[in-house]
Parts: structure tokens; sequence; C-alpha cells
């Protein structure tokens, strides 16, 4: 099952200059409970924004760049060079979730198989240059929403949402 995982504004905007354009811890811990013990699959530049290896789930990364994942490849790290290549590996997984965690050109190329939305919308407009591509939600039923008030750890309302793709 191909779940997309990922938080966006009101604009629909998911980064500024290779980071996320808010601070929401409790996104940041979402993530993690979603993502745990599942591949990722993300794209070089979202895996080089990330502060290292994250623990409890392996990391899929899609490069063009042949030179990348050379000296980077490990147990935990897969780096694969061609979209052939990552359909073979997310296969190879026999229909357990893989997450695709960004970046918008990655989403792109998926948002036709994808079978699970997981999405935190952050309420307001925030500077940024990463748009989450447009997805079909009249192919998706809302099957969970979860909404949060800003507190003092949390600046921005905020609320987690579940799709899951309608089938028939």
């Amino acid at each position: 099952m191909l779940t997309f995982v990922w938080a966006e504004d009101d604009a629909h905007q998911i980064g500024y200059q290779g980071k996320l354009p808010w601070q929401l811890p409790a996104d940041l811990r979402h993530f993690k409970q979603v993502t745990w013990g599942h591949p990722m699959v993300m794209g070089r530049r979202t895996f080089t924004s990330l502060p290292g290896l994250l623990p409890g789930r392996p990391h899929i990364v899609l490069t063009r760049d042949p030179a990348f994942g050379r000296d980077e490849a490990s147990q935990q790290l897969t780096v694969v060079h061609s979209l052939v290549q990552l359909e073979e590996l997310i296969a190879s997984y026999g229909g357990k979730t893989v997450c695709v965690i960004g970046g918008a050109t990655v989403f792109e190329q998926f948002k036709g198989q994808v079978d699970c939305l997981e999405k935190t919308e952050v309420s307001g407009v925030f500077q940024a240059d990463t748009i989450m591509p447009e997805l079909s939600y009249d192919q998706f039923e809302l099957v969970h929403s979860e909404a949060h008030q800003a507190d003092a750890s949390n600046h921005y309302d905020y609320t987690f949402k579940t799709f899951m793709r309608k089938r028939g």
C-alpha cells in the first residue's frame, strides 16, 4: 500500500528552501508514528533536508545523480537512479505499507498509484517555494480527521487527516 505523508498550509505549500516552512512538534511526532517501521521513499533534496537517517524505517532515495549514494548506501539507505528501479523496489515489499514523504516531484510521479493520504493541514499561509501537486480528492474517502488548536509548543492550528482511495 502506497501512502503519502506530508504537511501543507492553506495554500498547499509544503516547503521553503529545503525545509518545512513552520515548526510544529506535534506534526513531527505524527510523522514518526505514521512512518515508523515502514520504508520511506523520497527525492534526494528531501533526504538531504533530514537531520540524518531517521531511526526505525528504511530510507529509499530517488535521484538522477549517478554519484549520489556511492558512499551513503547502508542497510537503512537504498539509493535508486530511475523510476523503474524505484517501482521494482516498491513492488518487492509485496503490498506492505510504503510511505512517500516528498518532494513534490516524487509525489507527482506516484499520485495515480497512491492508496492512502496522511495529510497534516497547517492553518495559515507561509513563505514557501514548493507546492504539493494537485490530488483528485474525489477518488478518496476521508476516514479520519483530528483537529488541534495552537498551544505553547505548536503555534498554529493544525488538523491530521487520513484519506483512503475509494475502491470499485
